[in-house]
């Protein structure tokens, strides 16, 4: 019974970290500078505001929200990219 709980616990995470993979890709295609460090940083707070979560229906429920921000993140990249605008950020600027 140990060795299925493990391998659950193993699945999990695995899906985890994909979940929080696919956030900081997501974040990486907006092409509003402000917009990408927000999502970005958004993501890698959730991440540690839940990193002590060890309760299995706190945990799924974590992960559900995560889902939907993704869901969420993948439309608004696809809306910002139909409206971006033509002059990059002070901060995208490379200096010489």
């Amino acid at each position: 019974m140990a060795a299925s709980a493990s391998a659950m616990v193993v699945a999990s995470r695995a899906e985890l970290l994909s979940l929080f993979r696919s956030l900081l890709r997501t974040a990486s295609k907006f092409s509003d500078f402000n917009i990408r460090e927000y999502a970005r940083r958004r993501t890698i707070d959730g991440f540690r505001e839940n990193r002590h979560l060890s309760d299995p229906a706190s945990v799924a429920a974590a992960f559900a929200d995560g889902n939907s921000q993704l869901d969420i993140a993948r439309r608004q990249v696809l809306l910002y990219s139909l409206y971006a605008p033509n002059v990059k950020s002070v901060m995208e600027i490379k200096y010489k």
